[in-house]
């Protein structure tokens, strides 16, 4: 259409009258599809000089930590190719008021991006409103933020939901005691996985979640207050989690002599390497399904794609990461102790993943490890 406009206005001010000849219709029309997908792809425009900035909200477990270094390895990059000329990453100590002042403060300094995992879908949204006003691009993704301003990057956690319930229910045979384990309450991811997990289970009913703690996605956390309410506890049959508490439930439960209940692993080395050593002793059977720590380099990117002049919709959405059987000594292979499935974001597979959004087409699949 927008091409249809500038022919017509070309062709007035090359013959002075209102209206397009029939011949350069056709050809105007016939060049609007070639345009259109021409948008498609990598945005080359000049961001040699562009500052970009990410505001973690919490940098408190190996997750987390791995999601940092995977924004700082891209950035890295990216400098090096003179795609940007700076970039940063500032972590709160889970406190909204401190990330609202960073980013405050990266108003300030003058970048030229923002990308926010929030510490609140609500709470930041004074500041990043600022942060428009001063006309700086923000991204948030995992944790959003609500505010119109802001693209988002973000995967369906509802999903994420569903595919753990129907999971358990096809192995328990629709019918058993689940304990959810959720994360940092208050946090939008946190709500929205819990959420979807509640709607799935509504086509259970014999399927019922008799207990839900909180383990902040962290071993350690999700071990103590699982460990703490198994004394009162019927027998568990299925654990639902957030990614990063597979572990620690599973010490929990292992310390108090109790079965261990099949428990749906996210995607870090400790929640893997246990699934493995359990298949091997007693053919344990599980899936992991998850969010990447590199989600941060998606972000990046449509970031960096933004300032180049690519057309972006305001929602990004990221497949999730799903392990199944057949897969996991694959997996397993290439994450270090300590660490967690993760694959590298190239710019070109993210601008894939913005086409689709836009065509409503399927997401690129997530890069198989190498």
């Amino acid at each position: 259409m927008h091409c249809t406009e500038n022919m017509t206005r070309q062709s007035r001010g090359r013959s002075g009258t209102a209206s397009l000849t029939r011949a350069a219709l056709v050809l105007a029309l016939a060049g609007a599809p070639l345009l259109a997908h021409a948008a498609d792809g990598v945005a080359t425009g000049d961001t040699s000089a562009k500052k970009i900035a990410f505001s973690n909200s919490y940098a408190g477990n190996s997750f987390r930590q791995v999601m940092v270094k995977s924004w700082q390895e891209v950035t890295a990059a990216a400098a090096k190719d003179h795609l940007i000329a700076d970039a940063t990453v500032v972590s709160a100590n889970n406190s909204v008021t401190e990330q609202a002042s960073q980013i405050q403060n990266m108003i300030l300094q003058g970048y030229d991006a923002i990308v926010i995992l929030a510490g609140s879908d609500t709470a930041l949204n004074g500041v990043v409103k600022d942060a428009c006003a001063a006309g700086i691009t923000v991204v948030s993704f995992a944790g959003i933020v609500t505010e119109d301003c802001a693209y988002k990057v973000n995967y369906d956690w509802a999903a994420m939901g569903k595919i753990e319930v129907d999971f358990l229910a096809k192995k328990l045979n629709g019918k058993g005691n689940l304990l959810e384990i959720r994360g940092i309450a208050g946090d939008s991811t946190d709500a929205d996985i819990s959420n979807g997990i509640h709607a799935a289970d509504k086509a259970w009913p014999d399927l019922k979640i008799v207990n839900t703690v909180y383990g902040q996605w962290t071993a350690t956390v999700a071990q103590k207050e699982v460990a703490g309410v198994l004394p009162s506890l019927p027998k568990i049959d299925g654990i639902v989690t957030q990614g990063g508490d597979g572990y620690g439930a599973a010490m929990a439960f292992k310390a108090s002599g109790r079965p261990l209940p099949l428990i749906i692993m996210g995607a870090r080395q400790d929640e893997l390497a246990l699934w493995k050593s359990e298949h091997q002793a007693n053919g344990y059977e599980t899936i992991s399904v998850s969010a990447t720590p590199s989600v941060s380099q998606v972000a990046f990117w449509v970031a960096q794609q933004i300032l180049a002049g690519k057309e972006v919709p305001k929602y990004v959405e990221v497949p999730l990461l799903q392990i199944d059987q057949s897969g996991l000594d694959a997996w397993l292979a290439k994450v270090p102790e300590g660490g967690a499935a993760n694959p590298f974001y190239t710019r070109e597979l993210v601008t894939q993943m913005i086409d689709a959004n836009i065509h409503h087409t399927a997401l690129p699949p997530i890069p198989a490890p190498k």
